[in-house]
């Protein structure tokens, strides 16, 4: 009786109709992201109320207080269908459109931040069981995203503003570089703010922070730089006046990483004589592309750690990424990765800081071409630290 005393649940229950059967039901709670987990457990009662009850240390800030929702999905308690002053879970009108105010997040300091809560899934750990970079990029992605849908100028491209989406236009990333302090564990909740800014007079800069939900510490801090392409030409092109006055309603003058900080030097380039590992044959897939018909630039991530040697992935931490794209890749690309060590820089008193007040262990550099006619695709720079369990032997 002590031990079970001693365990805490939160519970966010939902109404459901009496003549619903079990399979509805479980259906319905799918659909609002309810899941069976390590940490989550549903209980459907008779009365026609499921509650979904979090255990195992939780805390007032777990699910049921994630600002209302979890993986954007607003939990609470309250009717389904037939009161729209209950709850709003999500609305009648929505169970068959995008129910962009239930699955998005929400803006903060006067609309200039968009803020999205996300729990790191199990498909999107990696053998240490952490959210991998390769997760971080998709969840700052998806971020962004949400971003320009909840602020009404979404047009009818991927991210596109509806100006853009009249001139054929899309936005199109040139540089990101991210900083990890930590990353999440399996189960953990992040929140994470996105703003943008101008970059010089034809580009975009978008800044992301990740928190950890429950400590607010700021573990990730990301920066990027967007241009604008032509979406059936392919080739860069100006803002348009109609395109900046849509966007610059929206613009907040911060960085979420300091200039001292920011990785802004020129990478090198690598070629088949300065380069110490490379491998060969790496083939895009169709599950790869995106909505603008090219590669996904989050997949490029795992093409260059292909060429990184296995004890380095297994026993350091990738703490720090920069990413220079030089041109799109298309499906029926073959591709290259290839890699350069640094001589280890934990003893470089001169070695810059790219790492959050962290010196790198190693550094790497690194570039992703086409394996027929060598044409660069994306150039890039990372940092890595022992793993902690390391450090101790």
């Amino acid at each position: 009786m002590a031990s079970m005393a001693a365990k805490t649940y939160n519970i966010a229950t939902v109404c459901l109709p009496r003549d619903m059967c079990k399979a509805e039901k479980n259906e319905m709670a799918t659909k609002l992201g309810f899941y069976r987990s390590r940490r989550v457990a549903m209980v459907t009662s008779k009365n026609g109320k499921f509650s979904v009850r979090t255990s195992a240390g939780g805390t007032p800030r777990s699910v049921k207080t994630i600002n209302g929702k979890v993986n954007g999905v607003h939990v609470g308690e309250g009717t389904l269908f037939g009161n729209k002053n209950s709850a709003e879970l999500i609305k009648d009108s929505d169970i068959d459109a995008p129910a962009h105010s239930s699955l998005h997040g929400n803006f903060v300091e006067g609309r200039f931040v968009y803020r999205q809560t996300f729990v790191i899934r199990s498909y999107e750990i990696g053998p240490d069981k952490t959210a991998t970079m390769e997760t971080l990029m998709n969840l700052l992605q998806e971020t962004a995203l949400n971003h320009v849908t909840s602020s009404g100028l979404a047009g009818n491209g991927f991210g596109a503003t509806r100006e853009m989406s009249i001139r054929k236009l899309i936005w199109v990333v040139t540089r990101i570089h991210i900083q990890v302090q930590r990353y999440s564990s399996w189960g953990d909740v992040v929140e994470i703010d996105t703003w943008v800014d101008a970059a010089g007079k034809n580009g975009m800069r978008r800044d992301w922070i990740i928190r950890d939900y429950k400590t607010q510490e700021i573990i990730t801090r990301a920066t990027s730089t967007w241009v604008i392409m032509n979406r059936e030409t392919r080739r860069l092109s100006k803002i348009p006046e109609q395109v900046r006055q849509e966007v610059l309603p929206f613009y907040l003058n911060r960085v979420a990483v300091a200039t001292e900080k920011n990785d802004s030097e020129k990478i090198d380039k690598l070629t088949d004589g300065t380069a110490g590992r490379i491998r060969s044959g790496l083939a895009p897939r169709w599950s790869d592309m995106d909505a603008n018909q090219h590669v996904n630039n989050v997949k490029y991530i795992g093409w260059i750690l292909e060429s990184v040697p296995i004890n380095v992935l297994g026993d350091y931490d990738l703490t720090s990424m920069t990413l220079e794209y030089r041109r799109e890749c298309r499906q029926s690309s073959l591709l290259e990765s290839m890699t350069r060590a640094t001589a280890s820089l934990a003893e470089d008193s001169n070695c810059k800081n790219n790492s959050i007040n962290r010196r790198p262990d190693l550094e790497y550099t690194h570039l992703l071409r086409m394996q027929a006619d060598k044409a660069e695709i994306v150039r890039a720079r990372t940092e890595w630290h022992l793993k902690q369990k390391h450090k101790l032997h």
